[in-house]
């Protein structure tokens, strides 16, 4: 599989093919753009929020 051609890795905040020195990224600027991004909380990980007890027993609880 060594000799299979790959497509070029895509720089993840412009789009342009990537440059091995900054890679995945194309250039120090987008690199710099992405870690702002973070820096911000521009991107974030989704949280579910989860009862800590079953909806089962708070219907119990009020029956009573």
């Amino acid at each position: 599989m060594s000799g299979a051609t790959s497509k070029p890795m895509r720089c993840p905040t412009c789009g342009q093919p990537s440059e091995p020195k900054f890679r995945p990224f194309c250039s120090d600027r987008c690199k710099q753009l992405d870690l702002a991004r973070w820096l911000n909380e521009s991107y974030r990980v989704p949280v579910i929020e989860e009862d800590d007890e079953p909806e089962e027993a708070e219907e119990e609880g009020e029956e009573s």
